[in-house]
Protein backbone atom coordinates (compact mmCIF):
# COMPACT_ATOMS: atom_id res chain seq x y z
CA UNK A 1 0.00 0.00 0.00
CA UNK A 2 1.34 3.42 -0.98
CA UNK A 3 1.53 6.04 1.76
CA UNK A 4 -0.53 9.20 1.25
CA UNK A 5 2.42 11.26 2.38
CA UNK A 6 5.80 11.04 4.09
CA UNK A 7 7.65 13.50 6.32
CA UNK A 8 11.41 13.72 6.59
CA UNK A 9 13.40 15.92 8.97
CA UNK A 10 16.19 17.54 6.95
CA UNK A 11 17.83 19.72 9.60
CA UNK A 12 17.47 20.71 13.25
CA UNK A 13 18.61 23.64 15.36
CA UNK A 14 17.64 23.28 19.01
CA UNK A 15 13.91 22.54 18.99
CA UNK A 16 13.45 23.97 15.48
CA UNK A 17 13.42 21.69 12.48
CA UNK A 18 13.32 21.92 8.72
CA UNK A 19 11.62 19.17 6.83
CA UNK A 20 9.92 17.93 3.72
CA UNK A 21 6.42 16.50 3.29
CA UNK A 22 6.14 14.45 0.12
CA UNK A 23 2.67 13.92 -1.33
CA UNK A 24 1.38 12.58 -4.66
CA UNK A 25 1.04 16.15 -5.98
CA UNK A 26 4.44 17.36 -4.82
CA UNK A 27 6.78 18.28 -2.02
CA UNK A 28 6.02 20.80 0.72
CA UNK A 29 9.10 22.30 2.33
CA UNK A 30 8.63 23.07 6.02
CA UNK A 31 8.24 25.42 7.64
CA UNK A 32 5.82 26.40 4.88
CA UNK A 33 4.29 29.64 3.67
CA UNK A 34 0.72 28.70 2.75
CA UNK A 35 -1.27 31.47 1.03
CA UNK A 36 -5.02 31.44 1.58
CA UNK A 37 -7.07 30.76 -1.53
CA UNK A 38 -10.46 30.78 0.20
CA UNK A 39 -12.48 30.47 -2.99
CA UNK A 40 -9.93 28.35 -4.82
CA UNK A 41 -7.71 31.25 -5.85
CA UNK A 42 -5.22 33.49 -4.07
CA UNK A 43 -6.48 37.04 -4.45
CA UNK A 44 -4.30 39.59 -6.31
CA UNK A 45 -1.81 36.95 -7.53
CA UNK A 46 -1.47 34.62 -10.48
CA UNK A 47 -0.61 31.08 -9.51
CA UNK A 48 2.85 31.29 -11.12
CA UNK A 49 3.49 34.28 -8.81
CA UNK A 50 2.34 32.22 -5.81
CA UNK A 51 4.82 29.53 -6.80
CA UNK A 52 7.45 32.21 -7.46
CA UNK A 53 7.37 33.44 -3.85
CA UNK A 54 8.22 29.93 -2.70
CA UNK A 55 4.81 28.47 -1.91
CA UNK A 56 4.47 24.72 -2.32
CA UNK A 57 0.85 24.53 -1.09
CA UNK A 58 -2.26 26.72 -0.92
CA UNK A 59 -5.17 26.68 1.52
CA UNK A 60 -8.81 26.54 0.44
CA UNK A 61 -12.03 26.76 2.45
CA UNK A 62 -14.65 24.08 1.79
CA UNK A 63 -17.53 26.14 3.16
CA UNK A 64 -16.80 29.10 0.88
CA UNK A 65 -16.26 26.80 -2.10
CA UNK A 66 -19.64 25.16 -1.45
CA UNK A 67 -21.35 28.56 -1.36
CA UNK A 68 -19.65 29.85 -4.47
CA UNK A 69 -18.86 28.50 -7.01
CA UNK A 70 -20.40 25.27 -5.66
CA UNK A 71 -19.30 21.63 -5.69
CA UNK A 72 -20.99 20.83 -8.99
CA UNK A 73 -19.23 23.65 -10.84
CA UNK A 74 -15.83 22.77 -9.34
CA UNK A 75 -16.38 19.11 -10.34
CA UNK A 76 -17.52 20.10 -13.83
CA UNK A 77 -14.32 22.12 -14.27
CA UNK A 78 -12.14 19.12 -13.39
CA UNK A 79 -11.85 19.31 -9.61
CA UNK A 80 -10.26 21.82 -7.28
CA UNK A 81 -6.74 21.57 -8.72
CA UNK A 82 -7.97 22.28 -12.24
CA UNK A 83 -10.36 24.99 -11.04
CA UNK A 84 -7.55 26.72 -9.14
CA UNK A 85 -5.00 26.02 -11.88
CA UNK A 86 -2.70 24.77 -9.14
CA UNK A 87 -1.23 21.27 -9.76
CA UNK A 88 0.57 21.23 -6.40
CA UNK A 89 -0.77 20.26 -2.95
CA UNK A 90 -3.90 21.99 -1.63
CA UNK A 91 -5.05 21.88 1.99
CA UNK A 92 -8.73 22.56 2.61
CA UNK A 93 -10.34 23.29 5.93
CA UNK A 94 -13.99 22.57 6.64
CA UNK A 95 -15.07 26.17 7.11
CA UNK A 96 -16.68 25.22 10.42
CA UNK A 97 -15.73 28.54 12.00
CA UNK A 98 -17.51 30.43 9.22
CA UNK A 99 -20.58 28.19 9.54
CA UNK A 100 -20.85 28.92 13.26
CA UNK A 101 -20.07 32.65 13.12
Amino acid sequence: MTKAFTFEVLATDGKARRGSITMPRGEIRTPAFMPVGTGGTVKTMYMDQVRGVGSDIILGNTYHLMLRPGAERVARLGGLHEFARWPHPILTDSGGFQVMS
